[in-house]
């Protein structure tokens, strides 16, 4: 999704969370409130307590898939958990589609996540005395749909998840990727407008990682679900994210577009994240390109706005004229100069290196 693409969407908040924080330990309330949303992690520790999430606020738009990474510990699980109330907030205000779901009973708890969500986890969790329709189909039969309705249901998502084939398996005899195909499928079924997902991939090898990551391209690309993704790999996060979360000891260093993350990272924490980042694999060309002001002499190749620098480097650096930028229509909407270019990816390396 393009900056232009969020920037219209920004009346359609699907969630939304205020200082949100999450302290476990015996004292969490007292220390919170005598600390007046001042928290500082170690102290905290000091006093028994652990900060999982600390005053985090930021807005999901309808359509918009947000990753949310960070190193072991730095609470990005903790804080999918509590948007989802799987785990209690201590403090703060998470709405959902307008609804303070922290105000809501178990009971309306149960019909927003039975209606409105799905997740996934590293750990697959299919049941493994049923078939891969039979897992998929179980969600909606819970739900109350009827048995062929379930069915039917469920080998749509076995079509969607490429495992057409493969419906009347047992988990035991399916691959790591093919299960968590399976995963994904079930979590599908219920038609969710939120999707969580943590760390799904991580438990796989790098190829099928690399597989399961496009197929959930595709998916998202057909779907369009509103999506929040953890995940602690930065390179994961770069592909699939609209904007990514860096999280360190429960605090959100920088939350912005993947581009903007790499090129002016805002805090210390987050450029060492960034710093070994190869740039031409990340950025796309919109990315970089520059505005056009009439006196351009453009060279005869033209570029998508859209592609990874990567596909285009090569040609783009090999001008002596700047590069037209154009949009879906190819209409003009940016220029390129090779110097400019070399300057995005490797400027600021080279600054770094004296």
């Amino acid at each position: 999704m393009s900056s232009g693409e969020l920037a219209g969407k920004e009346e359609q908040v699907v969630i939304e969370c205020e200082s949100v924080y999450k302290i476990f330990g015996d004292n969490a309330n007292k220390l919170l409130q005598e600390s007046n949303g001042n928290v500082d992690a170690r102290l905290f520790q000091d006093a028994g307590c652990i900060v999982g999430v600390n005053d985090a606020s930021f807005q999901i738009r309808k359509g918009e898939l947000l990753v949310i990474m960070g190193l072991s510990g730095s609470g990005k699980s903790t804080l999918l958990r509590c948007i989802s109330r799987l785990t209690e907030a201590t403090a703060g205000k998470i709405f959902i589609e307008g609804q303070d779901i922290l105000t809501m009973n178990n009971k309306q708890l149960i019909e927003l996540r039975r209606n409105k969500m799905g997740m996934v986890f590293q750990n697959f969790g299919l049941l493994p005395h049923k078939t891969v329709l039979e897992n998929i189909a179980f969600p909606l039969q819970v739900k109350g749909s009827s048995t062929q309705e379930s069915i039917d249901r469920a080998m749509e998502m076995v079509e969607l998840v490429s495992l057409t084939g493969r419906e009347n398996y047992f988990p035991r005899q399916l691959s790591g990727g093919q299960q968590q195909r399976v995963g994904i499928a079930r979590s599908l079924a219920v038609e969710p407008d939120i999707w969580f997902l943590d760390e799904p991939f991580s438990a796989l090898d790098p190829l099928i990682r690399k597989e399961m990551q496009d197929e959930f391209l595709r998916i998202q690309a057909v779907l369009k679900k509103t999506i929040l993704f953890v995940t602690h790999d930065f390179d994961e996060a770069l592909r699939l994210a609209d904007r990514i979360a860096i999280m360190k000891e429960g605090v959100i260093e920088q939350i912005d577009t993947p581009a903007n993350i790499v090129l002016n990272p805002a805090t210390e924490y987050v450029t060492k994240f960034t710093e070994d980042v190869p740039r031409e694999k990340v950025l796309r060309i919109e990315s970089v390109m520059q505005p056009v002001d009439g006196s351009e002499q453009f060279s005869e190749l033209r570029v998508s706005k859209d592609t990874i620098i990567e596909e285009f480097a090569e040609a783009i650096l090999s001008q002596d004229r700047e590069v037209a930028v154009v949009d879906a229509d190819n209409n003009i909407v940016g220029s390129l100069h090779p110097s400019h270019v070399i300057n995005v990816l490797f400027g600021g390396r080279a600054k770094k290196s004296n």
